[in-house]
């Protein structure tokens, strides 16, 4: 560690002669001034401080008096008031100028170092504590993982290592970034399989315990709400991973409180074109197309394939909660939208349900595939969380929620699906007429790796509808990406560590949804 130096301001400079002593035995300089006056020409003189300290009662120039007067000279140095006097006013004002610690006298030398270590320290600190913690966990993680973990054990695994990754996304240590990405490399191997053994008893009821899935999430999850006779607001992320809802979910609980977390899982594909549908009609995508035959378009057919969300949604109200419920329905998928919809939002209030869905995320996600800058911005999961965070720190849909806050409401916030950051292609061939999704294929004579994919002949054992009568449906398992032999090696480049959804992966597949209620 560099030396630090601390500048000292007090007018009972005799009596710290101890406090210095000690300090400088630990390591650090300390430069001791007696009064405001000389503490600003120190400053001015030689910058290079590393924290001030300064007593609130001196002659002359008060400690609140010269604080001002140095943050003009050093905004960022942090500065620790010290003071005898307890009046609340005191402490308000003290903190409101955005203090880094305020301590009373008299101070002992640990709560001096405690102090200094907060500041100066703290990163570093808690840098190592969360990497020897993680370390520690690492082992009985591994152990989980290979343990043959069932549905909601594997929920709490994928939790254990979202929670990682933020904690350690700030870290320095590369070394435990990469063991962390490989541990969820092979969390994702053993989900992959888990997910092939399971997916078609989960949707045809063999399953003993069934996961709430896309098709019945608002049966299970959003309409009981609905009794309590309290305005329900459904916000729709469209492609919000677990990861950045734990970092939206804390700006959120400034002004509402969390009753309820939970998750569902996505069905397949993971793309918005099938679960976003499935989770308004309440239905598999095989069921619409047979009940909406007009308004459900296969991948292969021109048209946008989410134009019926609000048809569907109110289809689905009237077959399962069967009374009369006022709702409203709205998408935004451009800024000023947003904007329209943040004046809008108390108007909303005679709603028994409001379903906004938004569709920045998924924009985002698009975009830095094709956006040099974007890639550069977002170039791995914790710039992407970075980025998801300060958009919706100064979005509208902020500005809108927290119109409502202080109202009887609550909100339901989750999304359709998740998204993965593709590593490892997988060679595939179609015809023309195969999609071109890179993490899913429905097509006719696909050629592909076997090892690589869930594969289902049957669409219909999956819930999907057939395009043709030969069609098959295959999902890229872990972070592969599907490319064919033509110019390989170019969009081998293009596309790796791109954001993709479609396929099957912790990711992808499981779902965050929060309840909450106004404070």
């Amino acid at each position: 560690m560099s030396e630090i130096k601390i500048l000292w301001a007090d007018d009972e400079i005799d009596l710290l002669k101890p406090l210095q002593i000690f300090l400088e035995k630990k390591g650090y300089k300390v430069e001791m001034v007696s009064n405001g006056y000389d503490a600003i020409e120190q400053l001015k003189e030689n910058g290079k401080f590393d924290v001030i300290f300064l007593d609130e009662s001196m002659p002359g120039l008060s400690g609140l008096e010269t604080l001002p007067e140095i943050k003009k000279i050093r905004s960022d140095v942090p500065v620790v008031m010290i003071t005898k006097n307890e009046a609340e006013n005191i402490m308000d004002e003290a903190i409101g100028s955005q203090i880094a610690d305020y301590l009373i006298k008299p101070v002992n030398p640990h709560q001096i170092l405690l102090s200094l270590k907060k500041i100066i320290d703290n990163k570093r600190l808690v840098e190592e504590k969360t990497s020897s913690d993680y370390q520690q966990e690492f082992r009985q993680l591994l152990m989980e993982i290979n343990s043959g973990p069932n549905l909601e054990e594997w929920v709490e695994i994928y939790k254990k290592l979202v929670n990682w990754e933020i904690k350690l996304g700030g870290s320095k240590s590369e070394q435990m970034m990469d063991i962390l990405a490989m541990q969820k490399k092979e969390a994702n191997s053993e989900w992959s399989k888990f997910v092939v053994n399971n997916y078609k008893d989960w949707l045809d009821g063999s399953a003993e315990n069934p996961p709430v899935m896309s098709h019945n999430l608002m049966r299970n999850k959003v309409f009981p709400l609905l009794d309590d006779d309290v305005p329900t607001f459904f916000i729709m992320m469209d492609n919000m991973r677990y990861d950045q809802w734990k970092i939206i979910e804390p700006i959120l609980k400034e002004r509402f409180y969390l009753e309820e977390e939970d998750h569902f899982l996505s069905i397949l594909p993971t793309t918005t074109q099938y679960s976003r549908n499935a989770i308004f009609a309440g239905l598999m995508p095989s069921d619409i197309q047979k009940r909406f035959p007009k308004q459900w378009l296969n991948d292969n057919e021109e048209g946008g394939k989410n134009l019926h969300e609000e048809e569907f949604f109110k289809d689905q109200l009237n077959r399962i909660v069967r009374r009369e419920v006022k709702s409203h329905y709205v998408k935004v998928t451009r800024h000023h939208f947003g904007k329209q919809l943040a004046d809008q939002m108390t108007n909303f209030l005679s709603n028994d349900i409001t379903v906004i869905v938004y569709n920045f995320i998924d924009m985002l996600s698009h975009a830095r595939t094709e956006m040099e800058v974007l890639k550069e911005l977002a170039a791995d999961e914790a710039a992407y969380r970075s980025i998801t965070r300060s958009w919706f720190l100064h979005s509208p849909l902020w500005a809108g929620l927290q119109r409502i806050a202080d109202k009887n409401v609550r909100v339901v916030f989750t999304t359709d699906h998740g998204t993965i950051r593709v590593s490892t292609p997988s060679k595939v061939v179609g015809d023309k007429e195969t999609t071109t999704n890179l993490r899913y294929k429905v097509g006719k004579n696909l050629r592909y790796v076997k090892g690589d994919v869930l594969e289902v002949r049957d669409p219909s054992e999956a819930g999907l509808p057939r395009p043709n009568i030969s069609s098959t449906f295959i999902f890229a398992k872990e972070d592969k990406f599907f490319l064919y032999p033509n110019n390989y090696n170019y969009y081998h480049n293009y596309y790796q560590d791109t954001f993709q959804h479609g396929g099957i992966s912790l990711e992808e597949m499981i779902c965050p949804i929060g309840v909450m209620r106004s404070k």
